[in-house]
């Protein structure tokens, strides 16, 4: 975020816009504030305040209004350095030891200890009353939800803003709009090597993955393996590597750190840690374990990071809580709590970060949620099949004349006599409503959508 960022300016704008119970539209802010700011310069702050959670837009063009999230005072937020993260004594401790020169750390390598020590629902890396507090963020409504069902309702900001913070993390440079497009559109960004591109798509398959398939899904072997293969498709030297156990040593940038290279034990530890995983009631708890014990095993040749983060997440999308998505997040402090584990065997640091991390994602995603009103329920219950029918229009390029008696035939086969009518209704209304921004969601590319549409504005 640039320096010159008017502090002032934006404490103004968010302070009106916080005092406004309907809120305001862009002519009322700008009318409304004392000093003058032109139009485009307005609309930046606006965008400004709006990434950094401190308003929230709804609407679009001249419906478009502007209102207070409560997310805090706009001091709290560093604009050119990302978001602060506070530490805890031993957290501030820790990130003093790992940030030393590398010449001053001693030379380590995989203690298997570390894994035996944790006794699931008895050893606890996060405080009771720190499991307590996420609950209640992570779940606004105060009451449990069907597995899945809030991260089907923000399933589209999920692909984004996981896709993008987690490939951040990574060193990732696609900025949050390229991100955004290539996931919607398919539109690769110019100025960006294959891998990049293909790390996002390679996001935005796992995360599909994890939200479509929560009601069967389990923190086991077999899901961790498969997450892997999703994250590493076309990213690897060795494609039969892709959700496969690592056969040969692998090295960790910066650290003296050195994970464990004889295969049979990567496989035994492995085997131990997803088990111990699943058998861990609490999915906070079961969420930061495998973001703590994954990434020290180094189990894969590569994204061992990455499956952690995405892996996590399965217990919150599960438990029917908000997902995380790492917005924001430093990715030195979370560098930095990561060589704690790895180093030291330490998860304070890394502990600072998960809780601050799961707070920021939590309140933008209740946000997010709440501008998007209440879901229609049929719409949910047949999320699955809407998805597929109108995938197979446009795939099979089934011209207007065609969509009613396709539908009918399509219903008629697969769901109960009552239901049909409205489910006619309903697919009939997002062909409708289908255009460039939105046919990703269906499982279709940009050119079989170009051809569709053009054989549509042809009929």
């Amino acid at each position: 975020m640039p320096k010159s960022v008017d502090q002032e300016e934006l404490a103004a704008i968010a302070a009106m816009i916080g005092r406004a119970p309907g809120g305001m539209s862009i002519r009322e802010i700008r009318f409304g504030l004392e000093m003058k700011i032109e139009p485009r310069t307005l609309a930046r702050r606006l965008a400004l305040l709006v990434e950094a959670n401190k308003i929230t837009r709804k609407g679009r063009g001249r419906a478009t209004r502007y209102q207070g999230s409560g997310e805090g005072d706009i001091a709290d937020t560093q604009w050119s350095k990302g978001a602060r993260i506070p530490l805890s004594e031993a957290g501030a401790e820790i990130a003093q030891a790992v940030g030393r020169s590398l010449v001053q750390r001693s030379p380590v390598s995989y203690r298997r200890e570390f894994l035996d020590a944790y006794e699931p629902n008895r050893t606890s890396y996060l405080p009771p009353d720190t499991r307590a507090e996420l609950a209640r963020i992570g779940r606004p409504d105060g009451e449990p939800q069907p597995v899945g069902t809030y991260a089907r309702r923000i399933l589209d900001r999920l692909l984004i803003d996981l896709s993008f913070h987690s490939s951040r993390l990574e060193g990732n440079t696609y900025s949050l709009l390229e991100t955004q497009r290539l996931i919607e559109r398919g539109r690769l960004a110019h100025g960006h090597d294959a891998e990049e591109s293909q790390m996002i798509l390679n996001h935005k398959a796992a995360i599909e993955f994890l939200v479509e398939s929560a009601g069967e899904l389990a923190v086991d072997r077999l899901t961790i393996l498969n997450l892997h293969a999703l994250l590493a498709e076309n990213l690897l030297g060795d494609p039969a590597a892709e959700g496969r156990l690592r056969k040969g040593p692998v090295a960790i940038g910066g650290s003296p750190y050195l994970p464990n290279a004889v295969p049979q034990t990567i496989e035994e530890c492995f085997n131990q840690l997803t088990l111990v995983a699943s058998r861990i009631a609490d999915p906070f708890e079961q969420c930061f374990f495998l973001l703590v014990q994954i990434p020290y095993l180094q189990p894969f040749e590569d994204a061992n990071k990455r499956v952690s983060r995405l892996a996590g997440n399965i217990p919150l999308i599960r438990g029917g809580l908000s997902p995380l998505s790492f917005v924001d997040v430093p990715r030195e402090e979370y560098t930095s709590g990561l060589l704690g584990v790895y180093e030291l065997n330490r998860v304070e640091l890394l502990r600072d970060v998960f809780v601050w991390s799961y707070k920021r994602s939590a309140r933008r995603f209740a946000a997010i949620r709440n501008s998007l009103g209440s879901p229609d329920e049929f719409r949910l219950r047949f999320r699955a099949e809407i998805k597929e029918i109108v995938g197979e229009i446009i795939r099979g390029v089934i011209p207007p004349t065609e969509f009613i008696a396709f539908t009918e035939r399509w219903a008629r086969d697969r769901l109960p006599p009552a239901e049909r009518a409205r489910f006619e209704t309903v697919i009939e209304a997002e062909l409708v409503g289908l255009h460039e921004g939105n046919f990703a969601r269906y499982r279709v590319t940009p050119a079989q959508f170009e051809v569709w549409m053009a054989a549509d504005e042809a009929e």
